[in-house]
């Protein structure tokens, strides 16, 4: 019988090590696993964080290991690429930092063995992802195990996958399940016994065959359909591989019976009924642990992102843990699953995409939570050529040929055409849109995907990434670019009723659900971290905007008074927001009503007057909530943006009256002959000092998309947070440059 062994306490490690010991370290440093070597380094901005080799050691006493004819060992995920030595021995290698692999370690065992894992997350050309923003956490960040079998086993090296593959077809009342298993060495005179179990274990359907057939089709009576969030019914397969009466191993695995399709005007349709595809996407990392997450830290995600009432979530830019695509499974949320072919396409890294492509496939085979497979997410950043094309159609083509009953999609960055050709490969298509935030406005959203409908009216069109930053700011005038927690929430209300109301769009997903880390990154006052977050990447809170999805999409009863963090107000008159999913909200002001008010679209807004201390009490239904306003003469200036480590703020910079400054939103300075030609000048600047030194930019971009889409988005941003953003492309402003490019706009008038 198979054994699992977890193999994850003391390993010895180390950062500064030349090369692999030939004997137990005695003075690297003790970890256990899961481990990353950039839970610090890796959220804290400046792009610096450390990307090269560490090595794992960790020795196995073959006395200690069950008998058995076959030892491997097996990685749930190293990034980026790994090599496994035994006793000096190479292994393995593998590239691809968020697949499980395993390695046959057998011929190597001594009594005593010392297993060596070289990790390696350094930049190169081969390996996916290179370029993204978010940071490549290095390390054993997942489980590690070794798993004993006997001789004749099922398979443990066909891309990692479990071993055994379930084909539910829905017939009438009844389920057809093709059951196909993997097997190594195994002997004619073998047998296999197929168990389809109910959730409570009952056996639904059987069969014994001969070890020869290794695919099987077994019947449902009156199945119990997979049916989402309302009912996630799951079935379970276990096949045992016998030699007489002895089971020599055995696999099993979960699995749903459910139909799906996604049509261009209805959306996303499940078992025949129209099931909106409304969520979020998620990043896996976690404040001061990088990517190296335990279990519960996966529950808590789960139980946040069903408490706001999502029915699918985008797990994205890679592999995500077995774990939580189960958890997927258990709670029905309908899943985006996706390799990490992103933002700039490598020529030479095409057989990583495919590699990446086959083990998420077959690893994830089975989780009837999935319906779609992403090929890539805004892989046209840098416009799309002949070998990006042919890239994709061998994507696509394989992945219709390993699996025929899902679809295939892609992510597709703002600014790329709707004509381009690439758009045309998979099934369906979702674009990422920050009208709003990257320049344009939020009433620009909903007509560009009604302009795409009535362009291409039999592509399904879906939205997967908008959003915007929110930290610990706060305004009574919210504006674009501000990172006020005020923004961020009438960003997502304006997106909430233009997305939710298009029935067509077959899924949409708010970038994101977590704030995650993001080096590269120094903007919004906490460097090192993307803040378009719902929830903060502690998940100690809430944001605003989080109760406005909540408010849509959960049938659980809630009130939520907003602005809870912005207590001292100028104002006489102040607007309070309240959210809830109930038809009607009184608010009381140190106990006098205020009036009860009515919102269809579940966002209500009164005006309070504000004087003094007040305590506010909003109640809708049985449901309350309460907060607190203080009146002051003097804005709180702990409420206004400001810069970690800035090289300026924005209370530094001259602005004299009727002209421009740092402070002015690019969008408005290229309205002027004058501004335009300085910021043009800039530009090319800044280009010929990066082709001098060599470096690379990390967001660097075409020409066309320059003077196209990407100026419509940047527009909206002021020319101080334009430069605090120029880390993530490896350029670096000094005070004196920018005290000098305010001086030049200070001179420009404005219209």
């Amino acid at each position: 019988m198979r054994t699992v062994i977890n193999f994850n306490t003391k390993w010895a490690f180390s950062k500064e090590a030349a090369g692999v010991p030939e004997v137990m370290p005695q003075k690297w440093y003790w970890v256990t696993l899961p481990h990353s070597w950039n839970n610090i380094d890796g959220q804290d901005g400046d792009n610096d964080y450390y990307r090269g080799t560490c090595y794992y050691a960790k020795e196995i006493d073959k006395s200690e290991l069950p008998e058995a004819d076959r030892y491997y060992l097996e990685f749930c995920g190293a990034n980026s690429s790994a090599d496994v030595y035994v006793n000096g021995k190479k292994l393995a290698h593998h590239d691809g930092g968020y697949s499980t692999w395993r390695v046959d370690i057998t011929d190597a065992l001594t009594a005593k063995s010392l297993v060596v894992v070289a990790v390696d997350n350094a930049e190169n050309d081969t390996v996916y992802p290179q370029m993204a923003d978010f940071t490549f956490y290095g390390g054993l960040y997942r489980n590690v195990n070794i798993i004993a079998v006997s001789e004749s086993h099922f398979d443990l090296e066909y891309y990692g996958g479990p071993g055994i593959k379930v084909t539910p077809e829905i017939n009438g009342t009844d389920a057809k399940v093709e059951v196909e298993v993997y097997l190594t060495n195994a002997k004619a005179d073998q047998q296999l016994v197929y168990e389809l179990k109910s959730a409570c274990g009952r056996v639904v359907a059987e069969t014994t065959v001969a070890a020869t057939e290794t695919k099987v089709n077994l019947t449902i009576a009156d199945v119990h359909l997979w049916n989402g969030k309302k009912d996630p019914y799951l079935y379970t397969a276990e096949v045992k591989l016998l030699s007489g009466e002895s089971v020599l191993d055995n696999v099993s695995t979960r699995f749903g019976c459910r139909t799906f399709e996604i049509d261009p005007e209805r959306g996303f349709i499940l078992n025949g009924e129209e099931y909106p595809l409304r969520g979020v996407s998620r990043h896996q990392d976690r404040w001061g642990l990088g990517n190296a997450l335990l279990p519960e830290h996966h529950i808590e995600d789960m139980d946040l992102i069903c408490e706001m009432g999502a029915t699918t979530i985008r797990l994205a830019h890679y592999q995500h843990d077995q774990y939580f695509y189960d958890l997927c499974d258990e709670r029905g949320l309908v899943i985006w699953a996706e390799i990490p072919y992103i933002s700039a396409h490598m020529p030479t890294g095409r057989e990583n995409t495919i590699s990446q492509m086959k083990e998420l496939v077959v690893q994830n085979y089975n989780h009837p939570s999935i319906v779609v497979w992403g090929l890539s997410n805004e892989i046209s950043l840098k416009g799309s050529d002949d070998d990006l094309l042919e890239n994709h159609n061998i994507l696509n083509d394989m992945v219709h040929e390993m699996d025929k009953t899902r679809l295939t999609t892609i992510a597709v960055v703002s600014m790329c055409s709707m004509d381009d050709p690439y758009i045309q490969i998979p099934d369906v298509v979702s674009y990422n849109h920050y009208f709003g935030w990257y320049g344009g406005d939020t009433s620009m959203n909903g007509p560009w995907f009604d302009s795409f409908h009535a362009k291409y009216p039999n592509i399904p069109i879906g939205c997967s990434e908008y959003g915007c930053e929110a930290l610990n700011w706060h305004t009574s005038n919210p504006d674009q670019g501000d990172y006020t927690e005020e923004y961020q929430a009438y960003y997502h209300e304006e997106l909430i009723k233009q997305l939710f109301s298009r029935k067509y769009m077959w899924a949409t997903h708010v970038w994101n659900m977590f704030d995650f880390g993001a080096d590269a990154r120094n903007e919004g006052g906490e460097n090192g971290q993307n803040h378009k977050g719902l929830v903060t990447f502690d998940r100690k809170y809430k944001k605003d905007s989080f109760y406005a999805y909540k408010a849509w999409l959960s049938d659980e009863p809630f009130v939520h008074i907003c602005g809870k963090r912005y207590v001292d107000r100028v104002e006489a008159t102040t607007k309070v927001t309240v959210y809830s999913n109930q038809p009607e909200v009184e608010l009381f002001a140190n106990g006098v009503s205020l009036g009860k008010q009515t919102a269809p679209d579940h966002f209500f807004y009164f005006q309070v007057p504000n004087e003094g201390e007040t305590t506010l009490v909003a109640v809708a239904g049985d449901c309350k909530d309460e907060s607190f306003l203080r009146k002051v003469e003097v804005f709180n200036e702990d409420y206004r943006l400001k810069e970690k480590g800035a090289i300026l703020n924005w209370f530094d910079i001259t602005a004299p009256e009727g002209y421009f400054s740092l402070n002015d939103k690019l969008g408005d300075i290229m309205k002027t002959m004058s501004g335009k030609m300085l910021f043009m000048q800039m530009m090319a600047q800044m280009a010929a000092s990066k082709a001098k030194s060599g470096e690379k930019g990390a967001f660097e971009i075409s020409g066309e998309a320059m003077s196209g889409g990407m100026m419509q988005m940047m527009g909206g941003f002021t020319i101080l947070r334009l430069t605090s953003m120029l880390g993530m492309t490896g350029m670096k402003v000094t005070k004196e440059q920018l005290l000098d490019l305010n001086a030049k706009l200070n001179k420009i008038k404005k219209p």
